[in-house]
């Protein structure tokens, strides 16, 4: 594994890491949040030998640099800074969750260098109209812990085991396994770092001001290669990304069985199928990109 520090155009430093296949395909992996961290390393190694995988953590979380500003902006111009820092040209844009997002606004913003994007568990279009519903089912999840969870969330105070407790709390309800959620909830990598909450609460309000019907208009402009994947257990509505898959001009939609949120902790062997038959298919299409 290689690891680099990449310093930002404004002079903030991003840590990055690489690995896989020199001479595969080169793809960029973005974590979710925001204000999280890279927790990709498995979903690298069930490519490693087809891609050159590099992951990293954006600013102000894990191991880059705890400063601001965040916007959409400043992430996706980031994200070019990492590219560019590895010697890539075009690469397979990738990304869980609200690093989906991420890897489709980049793709949007600079086509010329994303020959491929990868949704896994992302954001959609309309996520102000579902995000009720998606409420709804998480606190239906949580079940008796709903009351326990709201208190801790409520309070500013948190002893560090409180924290850990409403880390599991928050993500329990993304596992479909309800017999094990708590379980890999608890080892969804708490205590590494600490949440960027400024990160998340900055981004999310730029995400909820979004004009849908614009950002819909330019992916029917998009005109590269897209997998889409979605956990049939996933507390957020299907309708989301089903929808992006849709609108996008050349998508792949794949709803996998008995997976939430995260797909490589519940059936892995579903994912890196799905993976390496997308990445596999890009040379025959002609949309393979250029080697590192």
């Amino acid at each position: 594994m290689d690891e680099r520090i990449v310093t930002a155009d404004d002079g903030v430093r991003l840590w990055s890491t690489a690995t896989g296949a020199s001479g595969g395909v080169p793809v960029v992996l973005c974590h979710g949040g925001p204000g999280l961290w890279d927790k990709g390393e498995p979903v690298a190694a069930m490519v490693e030998d087809l891609a050159f995988v590099v992951r990293w953590d954006q600013r102000g979380a894990g191991r880059s640099a705890r400063a601001g500003p965040y916007s959409i902006a400043r992430c996706v111009a980031d994200l070019d800074a990492v590219r560019a820092a590895w010697g890539l040209d075009r690469v397979v844009v990738a990304g869980h969750s609200w690093g989906a997002g991420l890897a489709l606004r980049y793709s949007l913003a600079h086509p010329d260098r994303a020959a491929a994007l990868v949704s896994l568990s992302g954001i959609d279009l309309r996520w102000n109209d579902h995000h009720a519903a998606y409420d709804r089912e998480r606190r239906a999840r949580l079940g008796i812990d709903l009351a326990r969870f709201e208190a801790l969330r409520a309070r500013d105070d948190r002893t560090p085991a409180e924290e850990a407790e409403l880390h599991r709390l928050n993500f329990a309800p993304d596992f479909a396994d309800r017999a094990r959620a708590a379980e890999l909830a608890g080892a969804w990598g708490w205590g590494e770092h600490r949440v960027n909450r400024a990160a998340n609460a900055a981004i999310n309000r730029e995400l909820a001001a979004e004009d849908a019907d614009a950002l819909a208009a330019a992916c029917r402009g998009l005109a590269v290669p897209v997998l889409v994947v979605h956990g049939e257990g996933d507390p957020r509505p299907t309708a989301g990304p089903a929808e992006l898959a849709a609108t996008l001009p050349d998508a792949a939609w794949v709803v996998l069985p008995g997976v939430g949120h995260v797909p490589w902790a519940e059936r892995p062997e579903l994912l890196r199928g799905v993976l390496r038959d997308f990445l596999a298919g890009l040379r025959g299409r002609g949309a393979d990109p250029d080697r590192p």
